[in-house]
């Protein structure tokens, strides 16, 4: 147990760059070098983990950790690997919401939004190029940009996709998905209301409970109800959690414990990350025995392949929202475009982006002042 709690404490403070980078690092420590999982077993959980809500890197953590120990191992993995980033959000927050409104602070965040915006883009055409595997799948993602911009509710967008895609293709009856087509207009009611502690907690515990698909669909759920709905943030106040999430290591979700302070402190913060990964554990230590059998499945596959598609439409959309708000002036512009360069085409990590982007605001300011 406590060489399981050094290492992943160890992937906690080093792992970088998103999830795709968390996976390769896990895969080359637990498969190739500690020998502790086959790799048909990584294969085979981390198609387990697209298959259920929450976050891919975190949830794979957790499938190691429940395999080399149990529950126990499960405990372990998923604590030491989200604490470290967690206690650095934490400060990052608290220094945010003293000194977030200084001149200097301003400018470094007016550098790094636009990497952001460029990192989310990049990720966004990753996924799709694996995700939108034919035209019928295609179609459903700009099904559900239209629905999304006429006002409808994420959760009922992504199980809508999921079971249009899985219907369509295990049912033969040519009437079923026009049968359903209707519920990708569906929205979930979600009434307004003054923030709360609790009412924070069971918001995050809902997010948690619905995320498929990068971590970055996140951004979705918290500006359709935390901005628009609840008018808890703002667009600023959002796309500056964005920004922190990316500035440290370990999984992108811990944004929510930089909301949750932003919101109430240390105990919002303590309850939105409780909230937001809690789910993660219980379907990990639900699914871990059933891998086998998952991975087989045709109707889990395609309820995965819509599902993927109905989230990567939805970060689209939000993309474009939030690029409103970053992109400001030709200087943002240029910033977002060099990085959209070095990731796509020299394939440059998004933590010296990130820092390099805080550093051109820094310069930015400087030039400003003289």
């Amino acid at each position: 147990m406590w060489e399981l709690a050094r290492f992943f404490l160890r992937m906690g403070f080093t792992a970088f760059g998103g999830p795709a980078a968390h996976i390769a690092m896990l895969h080359d420590e637990v498969v190739t070098r500690r020998q502790w999982v086959s790799e048909r077993h990584f294969l085979d959980m981390l198609g387990a983990t697209n298959l259920i809500p929450g976050p891919n890197s975190t949830e794979m953590m957790l499938h190691v950790g429940y395999v080399c120990a149990g529950w126990r191992g499960l405990l372990v993995a998923g604590i030491c690997f989200i604490s470290p980033a967690m206690l650095i959000v934490l400060v990052l927050a608290a220094l945010y919401v003293n000194y977030g409104s200084t001149p200097q602070a301003t400018w470094l965040l007016y550098g790094v939004k636009p990497v952001v915006i460029a990192l989310v883009a990049q990720a966004l055409w990753s996924l799709g190029r694996k995700a939108v595997k034919d035209a019928w799948l295609l179609g459903l993602g700009i099904l559900v940009l239209a629905a999304y911009a006429l006002g409808a509710g994420e959760i009922a967008l992504l199980l809508a996709g999921g079971l249009l895609v899985m219907l369509a293709r295990n049912l033969r009856s040519a009437g079923t998905a026009a049968l359903l087509a209707p519920l990708s207009g569906l929205s979930l009611p979600t009434l307004a209301a003054p923030f709360s502690l609790r009412a924070s907690f069971l918001f995050f515990l809902k997010v948690g409970s619905v995320l498929y698909g990068s971590g970055y669909v996140l951004l979705a759920f918290l500006r359709a109800d935390l901005v628009t709905r609840f008018a808890w943030l703002t667009d600023q106040q959002l796309i500056d959690a964005v920004a922190v999430g990316q500035l440290t290591p370990g999984p992108i979700l811990t944004t929510a414990t930089f909301i949750g302070y932003l919101l109430g402190d240390l105990p919002g913060a303590l309850l939105a990350t409780l909230g937001i990964f809690l789910p993660s554990f219980i379907f990990v230590l639900i699914t871990n025995p059933l891998v086998p059998r998952l991975r087989q499945s045709p109707w889990a596959s395609g309820f995965l392949d819509g599902v993927n598609v109905a989230a990567l439409a939805l970060m689209a959309a939000v993309t474009w929202q939030l690029g409103r708000a970053a992109l400001v002036d030709a200087y943002s512009l240029l910033l977002a475009l060099a990085a959209a360069i070095a990731l796509f085409r020299y394939k440059v990590n998004s933590l010296w982006l990130v820092l390099g982007g805080a550093a051109a605001g820094w310069l930015a300011a400087l030039v400003d002042l003289i």
